[in-house]
């Protein structure tokens, strides 16, 4: 019998990418803690090899993990959109709110908590994913709202702020004294990617990429793991188990945007920038902090 990937399965471990741990990623889902352990070792025997291990008290993606953790949300992605089309399942009305991963832990609780406000009654969801996707989900009409990064869109947008970028590494990494700065990044194509390189680039120093991985996740994991420096949102507090690298020159803010599908509420952008508002400041009104 062919190997297959349980629906449930996938959704707790994304839950678990996306809370940063299995503990929070239980109590996202209403599980126990058990329950989404057993739906990720259900998922390593299904492809047959470790999806994620421990380090110490922290839960980390195998490369495999990682892999997978990329198809898991695509998959989701098809199967909800799948569902909502044939009208199955809640049968509420609901909002789905897309959202960049980059500051995502600090900005979609807030603007969800307006959104359930706003719109009693309603239930609002949230999808993770890269901008690209995002964008393209607003325009097939399976996404009421989209956050995201990088260059506007063809289409009616708004300019909702600005995202503080700052350089993350392990506790006690230092550059190299001599040869280009290590960077971990994600793949292309990646606005941040592409600011963290022009970013050195403009003060003379040279950089080479020691690492790329499809989300933010294998990201972080890669630089707690000593390989590397990162470009990564600087809002809230620094990501787990890493510190904020001081002798880097300092990074613009990236705007943030915010998008409708066709034919929505005016008031979800209404709504969501008065949420941002309240953290983030401006685009253009956030220079770059001294190096």
């Amino acid at each position: 019998m062919p190997a297959a990937l349980d629906i449930t399965a996938l959704r707790s471990i994304v839950a678990v990418a996306d809370q940063g741990g299995f503990h929070r990623a239980a109590q996202s889902l209403t599980l126990s803690q058990s329950a989404v352990s057993q739906h990720v070792r259900r998922l390593e025997k299904a492809v047959g090899r470790p999806l994620v291990r421990k380090d110490g008290r922290v839960s980390r993606f195998t490369a495999e993990g990682e892999a997978l953790l990329g198809e898991a949300r695509r998959i989701l992605a098809a199967h909800d959109d799948a569902l909502r089309r044939l009208g199955v399942g809640d049968t509420r009305e609901s909002l789905v709110l897309g959202s960049t991963e980059h500051a995502a832990d600090e900005l979609l609780p807030r603007v969800m908590e307006r959104l359930q406000e706003v719109f009693p009654g309603t239930a609002v969801r949230f999808r993770l994913d890269r901008s690209s996707r995002l964008n393209d989900a607003v325009d097939r009409g399976t996404l009421d709202l989209a956050m995201y990064i990088g260059d506007v869109v063809d289409g009616p947008g708004v300019a909702a702020g600005a995202i503080p970028l700052t350089w993350y590494a392990a506790p006690g990494w230092r550059r190299p004294a001599d040869g280009p700065v290590p960077l971990v990044v994600i793949d292309s194509p990646c606005t941040i990617r592409r600011r963290a390189l022009q970013t050195l680039s403009a003060a003379g120093m040279a950089a080479t990429v020691v690492g790329e991985a499809a989300y933010l996740a294998g990201v972080l994991n890669a630089v707690r793991g000593g390989l590397g420096v990162a470009l990564v949102a600087g809002l809230g507090d620094p990501p787990e188990g890493l510190e904020e690298c001081t002798d880097l020159p300092g990074a613009p803010s990236e705007p943030l945007h915010l998008r409708v599908r066709a034919g929505a509420d005016p008031r979800l952008v209404e709504t969501a920038s008065a949420a941002l508002a309240a953290v983030l400041p401006p685009a253009g009104d956030h220079p770059p902090p001294a190096g």
